[in-house]
């Protein structure tokens, strides 16, 4: 069955240890100038202390699917100019965008931290977000708090 749309993405392979697109994802978004292993070790040393410090957690797959999961935003405030005023208008977020933000909070807050190798970093974001805390966490709390001040404006939203 053909569709009705072209993609520009390039096809992306999972990831080859668990075999997860979102691990892919996590994985090209670390990625600094094409240097992919770099990236790949960057992010499994990063689940693997992960892992020792939550015990509770099943697998190492649980560990980054629920950090994101406890990251993803569904709602954000988007500016919209009406009449030489300039509102900011929430809207929901679509399923993709969700998953996006959530990585990008995370990959940034963990670049952020200073003074320790990108592994741990990454490690105490991932513990962080898993737990339902941490800068990543607060960030989406942030955007979920704008969006409920500005909701007098969501009929400006189409």
């Amino acid at each position: 069955m053909p569709r009705n749309f072209k993609s520009t993405a390039p096809l992306q392979k999972p990831d080859p240890k668990f075999g997860s697109m979102l691990a892919t994802k996590i994985i090209n978004k670390l990625m600094i100038q094409g240097k992919k292993t770099g990236a790949q070790r960057v992010f499994y040393d990063a689940l693997d202390m992960a892992s020792k410090k939550l015990p509770e957690a099943e697998d190492q797959v649980a560990i980054f699917t629920r950090a994101i999961d406890n990251i993803r935003p569904s709602v954000e405030v988007r500016s919209k100019r009406v009449g030489g005023a300039n509102y900011q208008v929430p809207r929901e977020v679509k399923r993709n965008r969700q998953q996006s933000l959530a990585i990008r909070w995370l990959i940034d807050n963990s670049r952020k931290k200073k003074g320790k190798p990108m592994a741990e970093r990454l490690a105490e974001e991932l513990i962080d977000a898993y737990n339902g805390a941490g800068a990543s966490v607060s960030w989406k709390e942030n955007v979920h708090k704008m969006a409920e001040a500005n909701k007098a404006y969501s009929h400006y939203a189409r």
